[in-house]
């Protein structure tokens, strides 16, 4: 009971106030429920994981063991969808319960919140229940070295069933081990080998996520290769970066020996090195980590990811610091939003950088600076880096459907309703409908109205946080 006391005390957002909702998790309803009123604490509202509605004679039984009222007993079942959840949780009235027993009416709403509240809700309703009558379907092969294990990807997945529902299409999604991909499986493991070839040749777009350790990473090399060499759509994320940025200055820069610090300190050509700034001795807290500005570079504007980023920024609200908002010294505000990250741009004409994105980061190897310009004229371009300029952050290859490389993690700050741009470009680009989706007609006419009604969240106090 003091555990649960103290813990429901603990402040979620900045405000540093006691959250005014707790919500406990149990198994077991009845005995469970007996457990807890034993020490004090007697439920409001009892929803029940169920696989399907529960029946009537259940939710009495329910309700009497519980000393609940029927109507407060909620079947959270089985849904073709999770993103049908909240539709099935409106349907049996929870949002009156919470109004009762929390006396959301007695509270003075601001109509304006209101409002968007509203708008995001239709657009919620409009964009998930689309899904139900998607027929053309988009097929991404993910491409890595932990996919016995799923759940390592699941943020990445989640990004990209975002960005394949605002495209209006069904994704279609291969796991597929960069291990069998590599030469030596043609002999140890052919069935294997010859597989997850077909399932990379096949697909509509590829994308390499983040990891660490060299496993693997012959089989991503090749891949990479083959998506340059094939107009293929790809995207890589973090290491799927380095690892495009070693492919090429191999076979475009006639660096054969290309490599990587992180998997082998004596190469001669280190592309990606260990960061300077990071302790090399030292395993734990050595990553350089969150929200983190990203400089579009003057002559980018072919690059199509900076389109995708312009077109939030040119409808992002300014005043007060959020989305557009700069500091005084003109150095763009980080705060992220889960609306995606922060998109602004320069608020006079000193700052060079035409575009300023905000992404949060998770990495410890980067680009070396000293490879750059070598690179540059050999045509992979660095659209996107830190500060400093010294960092790099995006890469991209202009005459491509969409070869590009972001050095961050976008997936942490995707949203149903605000799918992360880098990802959404690649989806879009592997279902065929880039240029509709820069022009903002990607999505069905009528989703996309209340998609846009929607930008202006809710926010919910955490440092600018939206819902």
């Amino acid at each position: 009971m003091d555990w649960i006391e103290r813990v429901a005390r603990i402040p979620v957002d900045d405000t540093n106030e006691p959250a005014d909702v707790c919500i406990i998790e149990l198994g077991g309803t009845e005995a469970a429920i007996r457990d807890v009123r034993m020490l004090g604490l007697a439920p409001d509202l009892i929803a029940c994981r169920c696989a399907n509605a529960l029946e009537e004679n259940t939710i009495a039984k329910i309700a009497q063991y519980c000393d609940v009222e029927r109507s407060h007993v909620i079947s959270v079942m089985d849904v073709a969808s999770l993103y049908h959840v909240p539709l099935s949780l409106r349907s049996q009235n929870i949002l009156s319960h919470l109004r009762e027993l929390l006396r959301l009416d007695s509270i003075d709403m601001d109509v304006r919140l209101v409002d968007q509240g509203a708008k995001t809700w239709n657009a919620w309703k409009t964009l998930t229940l689309e899904q139900d009558h998607l027929y053309d379907s988009v097929t991404i092969a993910l491409l890595g070295k932990y996919t016995d294990h799923p759940d390592a990807y699941h943020s990445v997945v989640k990004s990209l069933e975002h960005s394949a529902m605002a495209c209006s299409r069904k994704l279609n999604l291969i796991l597929v081990s960069s291990e069998y991909l590599e030469a030596s499986c043609m002999v140890t493991a052919p069935a294997e080998y010859h597989k997850a070839w077909h399932s990379l040749h096949t697909a509509d777009g590829v994308i390499v996520p983040g990891g660490f350790g060299e496993r693997g990473t012959s089989g991503m090399l090749a891949a990479i290769r083959s998506c340059r060499d094939n107009n293929t759509p790809f995207l890589g994320i973090c290491l799927g970066m380095q690892l495009a940025v070693i492919e090429y200055a191999r076979n475009v820069c006639n660096l054969p020996n290309a490599n990587s610090e992180e998997f082998d300190k004596e190469t001669e050509d280190r592309v990606i090195i260990f960061m300077p700034e990071v302790d090399r001795t030292t395993m734990g807290a050595t990553m350089r980590l969150g929200l983190r500005p990203t400089h579009f570079q003057p002559g980018s504007d072919f690059s199509k990811l900076r389109k995708l980023y312009e077109t939030k920024a040119e409808n992002a609200p300014t005043g007060n610091g959020i989305l557009n908002g700069h500091l005084p010294n003109h150095v763009p505000t980080t705060k992220a939003t889960a609306n995606g990250p922060v998109v602004g741009r320069p608020s006079t004409s000193e700052v060079a950088s035409p575009l300023i994105v905000s992404e949060r980061h998770r990495h410890r190897y980067e680009v070396n600076p000293e490879y750059v310009d070598r690179l540059t004229k050999a045509g992979l371009h660095f659209v996107g880096k830190d500060d400093s300029g010294d960092r790099m952050e995006i890469l991209e290859l202009p005459d491509h459907k969409w070869f590009v490389g972001v050095q961050f993690h976008p997936e942490y700050l995707s949203r149903v309703l605000q799918p992360s741009k880098p990802y959404l470009g690649f989806v879009a680009a592997s279902a065929g409908v880039l240029p509709a989706v820069i022009r903002g007609k990607g999505r069905r006419t009528s989703s996309m109205a209340l998609l846009d009604g929607a930008a202006e969240a809710v926010v919910n106090g955490m440092e600018g946080v939206r819902i």
